[in-house]
């Protein structure tokens, strides 16, 4: 690992209190992505996770500018998935990008992961709530149904995105949305 290296743990390590966390030794390749990206964001934590695997965290107010620079900076050129986890003792709930590149052949195999979180509502009121962030559909448009589908399993509304309806849950759904951890099945 070359001097220019950022610090870079592995994700067990990166939340933990303990100062002795060790860093591990990051490939030319993937390190290289991850310089740019913080030498752009300086608040950006990046977490590598396996080869060929960056995590980007990065605070709401910054994802559209760091996904935008992703795409035109580093040729990540599609989303793979959305997804989302629930995180009520913290009262957040984290949305993952996992961003690809069909154009780029440097980057095959390549899945870089952007994160970030909202905030969460203990009574959500999807799409009227705070538990809100900007859809990222005007830089990767394959987010779209993947984000409807967040919005609609997590109650995670993205402004600016064209059709936030619900895509899998009958239309007259009114319980908690169905992947946060406080919502029970009736009956069981």
């Amino acid at each position: 690992m070359s001097s220019t290296d950022p610090t870079i743990k592995t994700p067990d390590t990166v939340d933990s209190k303990d100062s002795a966390t060790p860093s591990v030794s990051v490939p030319e390749f993937e390190g290289s992505i991850a310089n740019k990206i913080t030498e752009k964001f300086k608040d950006a934590k990046i977490q590598f996770v396996i080869l060929k695997r960056i995590r980007v965290n990065v605070a709401l107010d910054s994802v559209l500018d760091v996904a935008t620079f992703i795409r035109d900076e580093l040729g990540f050129d599609h989303a793979e998935s959305v997804t989302g986890v629930d995180y009520p003792e913290d009262k957040e709930i984290e949305v993952i990008y996992h961003l690809g590149s069909y154009t780029n052949s440097d980057l095959a195999g390549q899945v870089l992961t952007l994160a970030t979180r909202v905030p969460r509502e203990d009574i959500p009121d999807p799409g009227n709530d705070s538990t809100r962030m900007p859809s990222l559909r005007d830089v990767f448009y394959s987010v779209e149904f993947h984000e409807r589908e967040c919005f609609e399993m997590l109650g995670v509304y993205f402004t600016s995105h064209p059709d936030n309806r619900r895509l899998l849950l009958p239309e007259d759904w009114a319980d908690l949305p169905p992947m946060r951890k406080d919502f029970r099945i009736k009956g069981r």
